[in-house]
């Protein structure tokens, strides 16, 4: 799928504010709200816009507790990998995944309500797992800025 200018645009705000109107969104982009409902309809189908999701600001909740966790794990068996990767996947306190190369093997960032919980979770994914060697967690005193937005113009589709 070939991106113009609109779509840029288009996806820009439905990044920020998903939760307008086709018509408002419209008058942003330049575009009808049957156009604009073609276009997202358009992102859907072809896999780019995965879902709409209601974003909660983590500054509300006093009791939440981010952590970004290092994760070293044993290198030899991809199917350990492969099974780390799943029981975190399948754990809603795990906010984003990342497989990243260097001294550490993945980035983790949890998301609990409070340290009990936090301390419950990391006890569950990370010290019991078979091959987690070592972890390191960094606790997040502010979250200042949080997000998911993508530009939109390094996407190669």
């Amino acid at each position: 799928m070939k991106l113009d200018e609109i779509d840029h645009l288009l996806l820009d705000e439905l990044q920020t504010d998903a939760n307008r109107t086709l018509r408002e969104l419209g008058e942003v982009v330049g575009l009808s709200p049957s156009a604009v409902q073609r276009r997202m309809e358009r992102y859907r189908a072809s896999g780019l816009l995965a879902r709409t999701a209601a974003v909660l600001d983590p500054k509300v909740s006093h009791d939440l507790v981010f952590a970004v966790c290092l994760v070293a794990v044993e290198r030899e068996s991809v199917r350990l990998h492969d099974a780390f990767q799943r029981r975190l996947l399948a754990a809603p306190e795990v906010q984003q995944l990342y497989s990243v190369y260097g001294e550490w093997d993945y980035v983790v960032v949890l998301a609990t309500s409070g340290m009990a919980h936090h301390n419950e979770v990391a006890a569950r994914l990370l010290t019991g797992a078979p091959n987690v060697r070592r972890y390191s967690t960094l606790f997040v005193l502010d979250p200042i800025r949080t997000g998911s937005a993508i530009p939109t113009r390094a996407l190669k589709l």
